[in-house]
């Protein structure tokens, strides 16, 4: 596979070449689950708060699988920046390694206590526990694959090849979207059937990367794994790691008090975050170019590049947020329409796109500079911003709940993704710029 130089050229147009093509994977992936979600929708509230309650263990996997993704990626972006092929490879294999080992082991616990995780929530509705119990089994099997396709995207983004990340990730999300319905609804298995449409479209994806990948993301057998190789990517992931499974937890919690107002809240919540991610595609594309970017351009001494860089992708995202909040202040009401007809869910929506709105510009921030510290090898600092704001989630929406109820947790959220854009930037500014500047 083509290794493409990030060093050189005008900045604009290799970012906009970077991002666009982990854009166009995220459009590809909200144009699925955007159609999930209307199939689900129509099978009922109950349907939509079952599929909500399992991706929070779901996310619980992301966020362990950030050890070796996050990890691996910067020390292959390193490398190749540095012109070390050899050496890339190295820590290739140790991901590899790594990853499988934490796949089998989470991936397992999730399908054999699946029913103590939903139970812990607290949901108080036996059909939606029910149908959690067999979202999250389904899903549970598809996560071993994912886990694999989200390191081999990170490496093949650490190379510059985005290109192919699209292309492939784009043919599983095709099958995703044709299978939907087909099971859902042809084949009668309801909330299952999309789960189960994700496990072989998650596949189809492996075989596609292993396939097309097969220079650079097979274990290399000339090529030792040494201690060292497993020492640093573990360092490197493990701040980032930390940070999204702390963030995972809250969540999870934050879903106990959520639960507590109904199966609507759930609900609604669920449709939020899924119309938050017209926002996150588009920022995370930008999140991956400057992961990419900056890992390279640092590994090649160019400081000066990697700063502009950084300032245009945050003056772009920044712009885009604007914009998609408006929309989801002006509009919120159709939105929910779309997802559900039930008036009460509608409602609870509603409150959660209008509060977080007004902090999409922080949250963009965040996502950039989250890249870029990652990039420089430095993903503990986005760490520490992410720890301490989101641990001040609970007690604050503990104490809002009291008074705004429901609405008091989105205003958790939305106060504390604030003080976190706030915190990237000024560390930026305070740290790095000056750092790199004398």
């Amino acid at each position: 596979m083509q290794k493409i130089d990030l060093t050189k050229g005008n900045v604009v147009p290799v970012l906009i070449s970077l991002a666009l093509p982990v854009m166009g994977g995220s459009v590809l992936q909200f144009g699925y689950s955007l159609i999930d979600m209307l199939w689900v929708g129509r099978l009922g509230t109950n349907a939509v708060a079952s599929v909500g309650s399992s991706s929070f263990f779901m996310g619980l996997g992301y966020a362990i699988n950030a050890l070796v993704v996050v990890g691996t990626g910067i020390k292959v972006s390193h490398k190749v920046g540095e012109g070390n092929e050899t050496a890339a490879r190295g820590y290739i294999n140790a991901g590899l390694i790594l990853n499988l080992i934490i796949s089998l082991i989470y991936c397992s616990i999730l399908f054999g206590f699946s029913h103590r995780f939903i139970g812990f929530l607290g949901l108080n509705n036996e059909i939606v526990e029910q149908q959690s119990n067999l979202y999250l089994k389904w899903s549970a099997v598809s996560l071993f694959f994912i886990f694999l396709n989200t390191l081999f995207a990170r490496i093949f983004g650490s190379y510059g090849n985005n290109k192919e990340v699209l292309k492939l990730s784009g043919i599983g999300t095709i099958v995703n979207i044709i299978l939907d319905p087909v099971l859902i609804y042809g084949a009668r298995l309801g909330v299952s059937g999309a789960a189960i449409a994700t496990l072989i479209a998650s596949i189809v994806t492996s075989i596609l990367y292993l396939v097309r990948g097969r220079a650079i993301i097979n274990y290399d057998k000339t090529v030792k794994a040494s201690f060292e190789n497993f020492k640093e990517i573990c360092r490197l992931g493990f701040p980032m790691a930390f940070q999204r499974i702390l963030f995972t937890l809250v969540n999870i919690m934050l879903a106990k008090i959520i639960a507590s107002f109904g199966a609507e809240a759930i609900a609604a919540q669920k449709i939020g975050l899924q119309v938050e991610s017209v926002m996150l595609m588009v920022i995370g594309g930008l999140n991956g170019a400057m992961a990419s970017f900056t890992g390279q351009n640092f590994g090649a001494k160019k400081y000066d590049r990697m700063l502009k860089g950084y300032n245009i992708a945050i003056a772009m995202g920044i712009s885009y947020a604007i914009v998609t909040g408006v929309l989801f202040w002006i509009f919120p009401q159709q939105i929910g329409a779309l997802f559900v007809s039930d008036e009460l869910t509608i409602a609870i929506t509603v409150g959660y796109l209008k509060v977080i709105a007004v902090t999409l510009a922080f949250a963009a921030v965040e996502m950039i500079s989250n890249g870029f510290f990652a990039g420089l090898g430095q993903p503990k600092v986005s760490a520490i911003i992410s720890i301490t704001f989101t641990i001040l989630r609970l007690p604050i929406a503990l104490l809002l709940t009291s008074y705004y109820g429901i609405y008091g947790v989105w205003l958790s959220i939305a106060i504390t993704s604030a003080l976190k854009g706030i915190s990237a930037r000024s560390y930026y500014e305070i740290k790095i710029k000056r750092s790199i500047s004398t």
